[in-house]
């Protein structure tokens, strides 16, 4: 009998000893940085760094498909040779925009009455 008990015991202390053993290992998962908090934050930098990837790519490809159109039509390479020396045809009409200020308002002001 008295075998028996110490049996149970044991059996029941080596289970308190296991939860407290998992317990420990879970908070600890939990609280430290490496832990779960890290886990969240480093997904969501991967999610971030995936869109701004997938951002760039398409941004690859629209220049690459410009530099295609560039090397293959003449009609594209006389507009920019023409827009980056600032040139224009005797038959073209050209309009000079004075620059905005940074500061300014969007919207114009309100007529006075």
């Amino acid at each position: 009998m008295y075998q028996t008990l110490l049996e149970s015991a044991w059996r029941w202390k080596s289970t308190l000893l296991a939860f407290m053993i998992v317990a420990a290992c879970v908070w600890i998962g939990v609280r430290l940085p490496q832990g779960l908090a890290g886990l969240r934050e480093k997904r969501q930098l991967i999610r971030q760094l995936n869109e701004q990837n997938a951002a760039m790519r398409l941004e690859n490809e629209r220049r690459k498909d410009r530099i295609h159109r560039l090397e293959t039509s003449p009609s594209e390479q006389e507009m920019e040779i023409r827009k980056q020396l600032k040139l224009a045809r005797p038959t073209d009409t050209t309009f000079i925009l004075p620059n905005a200020p940074s500061d300014a308002p969007s919207e114009p002001p309100p007529p006075e009455p």
